[in-house]
């Protein structure tokens, strides 16, 4: 049996295929569009996918929608009355979206894949909370899911259980974490659905001054329940601003101007705002475990992003394991909705585990050769024995280079996991700037995540041997004794977003990351997305070529191929190097 999810029309579409409960393909629309956060009708990932497992539409039995549209359009219209007449504007921009493809989103597949497949509809934080637990190693757990909102629910925590999962708990709109954070985003001058990580990545440089200014606008409960003051809040009435004048009189400064400099108070706002969704989520997933019993549990939903409230779940709550699915975002809605119709509505049984993230597109040397190599005629050393090919690489990495590193499969969800990663030396504290000089131009305050083997993980980080940490959304301490061994892995705070490696599930990957710990006694490897600013991460070896061409990256390391020279200088944006030193500004005063 063939399933099709399909996320969209709110940001980050995606498309998933499961084939007899497990996972064939699965890839967000921004890798081929090339626009960050796509919200559009993901028709390149579903062309992929159905690529991918040798179908054609017509093979397909379901096709799934992550979510209930009508229910999610009468909570817009009811909210837009309520506010009625500053909603004005929402009204009259969103309502020809609606009528044109929203209203009747069952319809609208049928239309745009030519397709009378069935086409079914799950509840959106079913299926996100289904896209972690029915993946997940555990045959019972409790689940959380937290994100902005969804049709009306914003939160919702319960339990899996075989196939079956039961909320017992939700907290509807206007209410909510996701979108209390996004307010925060907002304040400090970035992009709502964007930039939700640089407010995590700057919150350990500030002080938690705030934080009884955010205890008098958010009620929060023993039981991590809570309840806004929408007195400060504007997300019910204006789709451009979270949070209102009161918001600003309130904290006592106005909006920061983008690309402005940051000082202590924008710090403090960062660190203050994160400390109150930790302790609302470490809250609530204490009780849900005194609750529940449960010793597993699955986070879902875009809050499940926020690594450091995840590790503190892990670590304070009473769980024994923890579970967040990779794509844990809107685009893993469309994975989540096709494992609930397989398993909890057709009442298959579970025989799959997700283990790793990649599960989009793979190239072969001879495509690599033909779309790149050869079409531009690009010189190249072409290794053909894999260990002469890691060694290289892995002395190139130790010497100070930067590394594009494009194997495999792509990885699905927002981070970059060994297949399509830049790669570089943590040993060098200066390799942060060098890599935001050269490549990155993006702020200073954000940290460098440490790939590690798994089986040395615990000798670097404060977690228990053998413990899994592939997908980067856990953020335990750097060891007091090894952190300067690590230093560009090390945030501010003395904590790294690991990602733990297996031989299993990256071979070359792990390999590479062996190899340098052979060369230079630490089995570490910075690991950062392969893009640049404001782009999606690369997809195809035209999408990394074009990168390597127009950045400082020093090798591009693709399938069986190394490229170093480039046939131009590299023309570096003035503009954007600016911009990210006026945002990053202020750091060290």
């Amino acid at each position: 049996m063939n399933i099709l999810g399909v996320s969209c029309f709110y940001h980050d579409s995606g498309a998933a295929l499961v084939r007899d409960g497990r996972l064939i393909a699965a890839a967000e629309e921004e890798r081929f569009s090339r626009r960050k956060h796509d919200n559009g009708f993901p028709s390149r990932a579903i062309d992929y996918c159905l690529r991918e497992g040798g179908l054609t539409i017509d093979d397909v039995d379901y096709v799934v929608f992550y979510e209930k549209p009508l229910i999610k359009f009468s909570r817009i219209l009811e909210t837009i009355l309520a506010s009625w007449p500053r909603s004005y504007l929402p009204w009259v921009t969103g309502l020809p979206q609606w009528v044109a493809n929203k209203m009747n989103v069952p319809r609208e597949i049928r239309r745009r894949l030519r397709t009378t497949r069935p086409v079914l509809c799950c509840r959106h934080h079913i299926s996100h909370a289904a896209s972690a637990f029915l993946v997940s190693p555990y045959d019972q757990a409790a689940i959380i899911s937290a994100d902005g909102v969804g049709e009306w629910t914003t939160t919702a925590w319960g339990v899996g259980r075989g196939t079956d999962i039961q909320f017992h708990k939700e907290i509807r709109f206007p209410h909510s974490i996701g979108l209390l954070f996004s307010a925060i985003t907002a304040y400090l001058g970035f992009r709502v659905n964007d930039a939700e990580w640089k407010v995590m990545g700057l919150a350990p440089y500030g002080r938690p001054t705030l934080v009884d200014k955010f205890r008098q606008i958010v009620d929060i409960r023993d039981d991590g329940g809570f309840h806004l003051d929408m007195r400060y809040f504007a997300h019910t009435y204006s789709t451009e601003r979270m949070f209102n004048r009161r918001w600003e009189r309130h904290f006592g400064a106005p909006q920061r101007p983008r690309e402005t400099e940051l000082n202590d108070f924008h710090r403090d706002v960062a660190h203050s705002g994160q400390k109150i969704v930790e302790e609302i989520m470490v809250k609530m997933a204490s009780h849900v475990q005194r609750t529940t019993g449960m010793k597993n549990i699955c986070i879902a939903g875009g809050v499940g992003l926020n690594c450091v409230a995840n590790w503190r779940i892990y670590r304070e709550c009473g769980f024994e394991s923890i579970f967040i699915q990779p794509a844990a975002g809107d685009s893993g809605g469309a994975l989540g909705a096709a494992f609930y119709v397989y398993h909890s509505v057709l009442r298959r049984p579970r025989t799959f585990t997700m283990e790793h993230a990649c599960w989009g597109p793979q190239f072969s040397d001879d495509q690599i050769a033909e779309s790149v190599i050869d079409r531009h005629g690009v010189p190249h050393e072409c290794f053909r024995n894999e260990e002469d090919l890691i060694d290289r690489t892995a002395r190139m990495i130790a010497e100070g280079q930067v590394v594009g590193w494009f194997q495999g499969r792509m990885e699905f969800g927002p981070r970059a996991l060994g297949a399509r990663s830049l790669l570089a030396d943590p040993r060098s504290e200066k390799m942060k700037d060098i890599i935001n000089a050269k490549v990155k131009f993006r702020e200073a305050f954000r940290p460098f995540a440490p790939a590690v083997l798994k089986e040395r993980a615990h000798e670097y980080f404060d977690m228990p041997a053998g413990m899994d940490a592939p997908y980067m959304l856990l953020v335990p301490s750097v060891r007091p004794e090894v952190r300067d061994r690590i230093p560009a892995v090390t945030h501010q705070d003395g904590t790294g977003r690991v990602q733990t490696v297996t031989e299993e599930h990256h071979p070359r990957y792990y390999r590479l990351i062996r190899r340098f710990g052979e060369l230079t006694g630490v089995p570490v490897l910075i690991n950062t997305s392969f893009n640049v600013r404001g782009e999606p991460i690369v997809c195809t070896p035209k999408d990394a070529y074009h990168t390597f061409l127009n950045t400082g990256i020093d090798a591009l390391v693709m399938g069986s191929f190394i490229i170093t020279e480039k046939p131009r200088p590299v023309d570096y944006d003035a503009g954007m190097a600016r911009s990210v030193a006026l945002e990053a500004g202020a750091l060290a005063s």
